[in-house]
């Protein structure tokens, strides 16, 4: 389903003027984050001509709607203003993350570009209501697509098809996509895959948010200097209006926010009877000019007439007029008024109806939710790296029991873990589905292994939570098997010529990042350390006989560090072990070097 843009469009003398107002009001504090220009950074910088070409939204429309004038402050802020309700400034957490995974990206990237976070977020505030508050899956992906008004030239833009429909669903027109209301031939050079799930996709907050960032900042941009900021958002939306609504958004942001759940933002009002300043403004009609007047033909004076009888309008010349009525009309007489019933109040001056009170709103999903429990699936255990293949599975209930569908239930990684949900994310929002139950988004161990807490909670309740034990178990092999055949031989005092290099399998199949221990034994069934003969060193150069920090690499190979013979001579034993059972027992012989025949 598109967007409602009905306050979007961007004309009008009203909003422009407040727009004025608000980045008056929040400038005066001189909040940080924009250094001025070379020439003073005064207003005249925003007022230079935009830079011709297209735009990002193909010059789309956008909300309107201003922050509130008492925005949030930053701590030591001057002059201080009242903080507003935690809704206004609230951003959806997934999108909020986008925002600032994309800075991040951006910061090791392209440093000089200095992109704050505040300003993505200002651009998808104007472009789609932060993603209509924050209606994305646990992925990042809007519920339903972001669509734009066709661009046929009606009103907007004329851009013709660039995507096939591919993106947005049109063959003839392209329209703008996405939180970010990208159009399809913008998306086509600066589409990114932010989440690593292999695709580029303008419905994603996280693809479209490092998209924007990588967009604002080409050409050598640096948004901390005013003129290069205002070029970016203009390149974005070339309109003077844009700018001032998109930098009062950002002066707004920068003064503090905070993260709400997802689905929970406040959207932009939607139509111009909700009381906002903005109407949309219908382009006026092309007026068909008036013709001149004929110059009058000279005549022939006339006889003089007997003037008529006035007539009454609408009575043809030569009629009597029919008796008036009250109310000025003509024609039949209208019946006298209808006596009041007795007890009936008489007429008198109309009274303005009271209008009827609203009826009390109907309480979102997640405030008839009592309860959370368990809907079933096992335990969830994966190996380090691998996927997380039982999720756990969550109903929410109401007081009597019922389930509850449409609830924004809370998964999070309390514990000690590098394990993460996609998007490398450690919480994430789910609406319970069919049967009141949601599942847990995908989930990848990490290499830290052993236990783990995923809890969760019905998102802005205070319920009891649900708390679910993961396990991560260390990679394994089964196998483990030399790849030389060189015999592994040195003198004393000396080190081995050839280095020791083994592949490990599991099932059959490579065994990438298997932890092998590599010890120096004295016999094939003693596992303990021999404390003579060959050795390994290490950082400091000191002897060691046991190594346990070794994982094969991503074809499952394995090679060990230098080997060291001491001035004993002999055969020698090192063994390999793997968690998973493998066992691989080389020979290691030291002996001097033969006497030179006579």
């Amino acid at each position: 389903m598109a967007a409602q843009f009905g306050r979007r469009l961007r004309k009008g003398a009203t909003t422009t003027a407040v727009a004025a107002v608000a980045v008056a009001a929040l400038s005066a504090s001189q909040a940080p984050g924009v250094a001025p220009t070379a020439t003073g950074g005064d207003a005249r910088a925003s007022e230079a001509t935009p830079p011709t070409g297209s735009s990002a939204t193909g010059n789309s429309p956008y909300y309107t709607d201003l922050p509130p004038l008492n925005s949030p402050n930053k701590p030591g802020a001057s002059p201080p203003l009242p903080a507003v309700g935690e809704a206004e400034a609230g951003i959806p957490a997934t999108v909020l993350g986008a925002y600032k995974q994309a800075e991040q990206t951006v910061a090791a990237s392209n440093p000089g570009c200095r992109l704050p976070w505040q300003l993505l977020a200002a651009i998808g505030k104007v472009e789609s209501g932060q993603a209509r508050g924050g209606r994305v899956d646990a992925d990042g992906t809007t519920f339903s697509p972001i669509l734009g008004p066709v661009l046929n030239g009606v009103g907007f833009a004329d851009i013709s098809d660039t995507d096939g429909g591919a993106y947005d669903g049109d063959r003839t027109h392209d329209r703008a996509v996405g939180p970010m209301q990208f159009i399809p031939s913008t998306w086509a050079t600066w589409g990114q895959d932010a989440n690593g799930d292999g695709r580029k996709d303008p419905n994603n907050i996280h693809d479209a948010a490092l998209a924007a960032a990588k967009y604002l900042c080409a050409g050598g941009r640096d948004l901390s200097v005013k003129e290069d900021l205002d070029r970016a958002i203009l390149s974005y939306n070339r309109s003077r209006e844009y700018l001032r609504t998109v930098l009062s958004w950002f002066e707004y942001y920068k003064r503090g926010t905070h993260e709400v759940p997802d689905g929970s933002g406040v959207l932009p009002v939607e139509s111009s009877g909700s009381g906002s300043t903005t109407t949309p403004v219908t382009p006026a009609k092309p007026v068909t000019p008036t013709m001149p007047a004929a110059p009058a033909t000279p005549t022939t004076p006339a006889v003089p007439v007997t003037p008529a009888k006035p007539t009454t309008p609408g009575t043809a010349p030569g009629q009597s007029p029919s008796p008036s009525v009250p109310g000025g009309s003509t024609g039949s007489p209208k019946p006298p008024p209808a006596k009041p019933e007795p007890g009936a109040p008489s007429p008198g001056p109309t009274t303005p109806t009271t209008p009827a009170k609203p009826s009390p709103p109907t309480p979102p999903p997640s405030a008839t939710v009592f309860g959370i429990e368990n809907a079933g699936g096992g335990r969830p255990t994966a190996t380090a790296g691998e996927d997380f293949a039982e999720l756990p599975k969550v109903r929410a209930k109401s007081r009597s029991g019922q389930s509850v569908v449409g609830a924004d239930l809370v998964f999070e990684l309390v514990s000690e873990t590098d394990a993460r949900f996609s998007g490398d994310r450690t919480s994430a929002v789910v609406r319970t589905g069919e049967g009141g139950v949601a599942v847990a988004p995908a989930l990848k161990a990490g290499e830290q292994t052993g236990d783990f807490t995923i809890r969760v909670t019905v998102a802005g309740r205070a319920l009891p939570r649900l708390d679910y034990t993961a396990t991560v178990t260390p990679r394994q092999a089964d196998a483990l098997a030399r790849t030389g055949d060189e015999e592994l031989t040195a003198s004393p005092s000396s080190e081995f010529a050839h280095a020791v290099e083994v592949k490990a399998t599991f099932k059959g199949a490579t065994a990438t990042g298997a932890a092998v221990t590599a010890t120096m034994v004295s016999a094939a069934d003693d596992p303990d350390e021999n404390t003579e003969g060959p050795y390994f060193k290490d950082a400091e150069g000191d002897p060691v006989r046991t190594l346990t920090e070794l994982r094969t690499d991503a074809d499952g190979m394995l090679v060990l560090p230098q080997i060291f013979s001491d001035d004993r001579s002999g055969t020698f034993l090192l063994r390999l072990t793997t968690e998973g059972g493998a066992v691989l027992i080389l020979e290691l012989q030291v002996a001097a070097p033969a006497a030179p025949a006579a």
